[in-house]
């Protein structure tokens, strides 16, 4: 990565151009503001057998200004942050307030719930790699990958390290900054040929690239799961259980943040309206989230509202026992923001696990399933229909591969009917999990 990039400084310049917007904003007559900035810098390369097939130096940055006069609400983005721009932003955010209606939720947060601490969250971690580097860890990935007998091919293998600058501040006074790094490493092979070839892929995602699995890893493991796809045929129809793989799984947690955010409550588009206090898993599974969890994925001390952000118990013993609200969600339905606006971080799972093998017996007749398409997934009522490709179970073990099945199911059945997660997490991102074996499910093939 380029060494102008100093992240003390952008942030420092960042926080000068903030301030500046909020007193403009305030001389201009807005009764309330609040500015979000932020700025990246990264290295991407991608190769693909042997040779580089792109090489890209990114930098962008962006600052959204909004506007309260009275509650009326305006606001303008811009990615220029010069006086000139910068002032033309706040004026026309000033400008659209003046046309909007009245929204008696809109505003902001309360002042006395704006973060105050805001400890080193252990997130930042630059990686002074050349280019040079960067194409020499993507080739080193993909050959080992190649290398593996049975692949016959290769979309190539792509590496990604990155930091950035993100801050907020409002006219309550706050302003609030953090310092973020994310690096990433990825394969994609082929094995077979014509109507039999099969293609997967790994990679690893981390803050600290100290952390990153090596690329020799990455790569025979991509051409592993690549390999084990080989020969596969349509499962029967009928219902069964299914056994979702970790990084599957993870979508679920995701299909039931999406039904617990504010807006979709506010706007009785979720199947999970009014059940709050209500059993919605089984009395062994809790949800909770940790957006303070030192060195994680999304950790962050304060919300995109400012407000100081909190573990959260989103599933106690099974109950739903917190919405996931931001200060106008909260407000449009009664209720006290979680410190959520921008979405949940760091969610862990309290709930005795599994191994692989012991999931695997107690489904006993079913599919493993590691891959998803389409988005067939209605949150008004939580019918879930998603094209898949994964692996036959009998007797408690993996059989062979299958693909071009369908699994469907209402997604209110399936977390009631959770009957076990695995202790294969998977860390890579927000959501750590392990594999989810749902208890029935029609699952629909030959």
């Amino acid at each position: 990565m380029s060494q102008a990039f100093d992240a003390v400084e952008q942030q420092a310049r960042l926080e000068a151009r903030v301030a500046q917007a909020l007193e403009w904003a305030k001389q201009l007559g807005a009764d309330a503001c609040e500015v979000g900035a932020s700025v990246d810098q990264g290295i991407g390369v991608s190769v693909r057998l042997g040779d580089v097939e792109s090489v890209e130096l990114s930098r962008d940055q962006g600052i959204a200004v909004t506007v309260y006069v009275g509650q009326r609400k305006g606001s303008v983005s811009t990615s220029d942050d010069s006086d000139e721009s910068l002032r033309a932003a706040v004026e026309k955010a000033v400008a659209i307030a003046g046309y909007t209606g009245e929204d008696p939720a809109s505003g902001l947060a309360d002042a006395s719930l704006m973060a105050t601490d805001l400890p080193d969250l252990g997130v930042h971690h630059p990686w002074p790699l050349s280019t040079d580097d960067a194409i020499e860890l993507a080739l080193a990935c993909e050959a080992a990958g190649r290398n593996v007998e049975g692949i016959t091919n290769s979309d190539g293998a792509s590496l990604s390290s990155g930091e950035g600058v993100r801050v907020y501040g409002n006219s309550h006074g706050f302003l609030g900054s953090q310092r973020g790094s994310r690096h990433s490493l990825s394969c994609m092979l082929i094995a077979g040929h014509g109507a039999e070839m099969q293609r997967d892929y790994d990679y690893t995602s981390v803050r600290d690239p100290a952390a990153m699995l090596a690329p020799e890893t990455v790569g025979r493991n991509a051409a592993d799961k690549t390999l084990a796809r080989l020969g596969a045929s349509s499962p029967a129809t009928g219902r069964m259980p299914v056994l979702f793989a970790p990084e599957l799984a993870s979508g679920l947690v995701g299909n039931f943040l999406n039904a617990i955010a504010g807006g979709a409550l506010y706007r009785e588009a979720s199947f999970l309206c009014d059940r709050l206090g209500e059993s919605v898993f089984p009395e062994w599974f809790s949800l909770r989230e940790k957006p303070r969890e030192y060195g994680a994925m999304a950790s962050t001390a304060f919300d995109n509202d400012g407000v100081a952000t909190r573990d959260n118990v989103f599933i106690d013993r099974g109950r739903l026992a917190s919405y996931m609200l931001s200060a106008y969600s909260a407000r449009r339905l009664g209720m006290s923001t979680t410190g959520n606006a921008g979405g949940a971080r760091n969610l862990r799972i309290e709930a005795p696990l599994m191994s692989r093998e012991a999931l695997l017996a107690r489904m006993e007749r079913g599919v493993l399933v590691t891959e998803l398409m389409g988005q067939g997934v209605n949150g008004v009522t939580g019918d879930y229909s998603r094209g898949a490709a994964g692996f036959w179970v009998e007797n408690g073990k993996i059989q062979h591969p299958v693909e071009e099945f369908t699994i469907a199911g209402n997604l209110r059945d399936m977390f009631a009917n959770l009957e076990g997660v695995g202790s294969d997490t998977d860390t890579r991102g927000s959501v750590h999990t392990g594999s989810w074996l749902i208890g029935d499910m029609m699952v629909a093939g030959e």
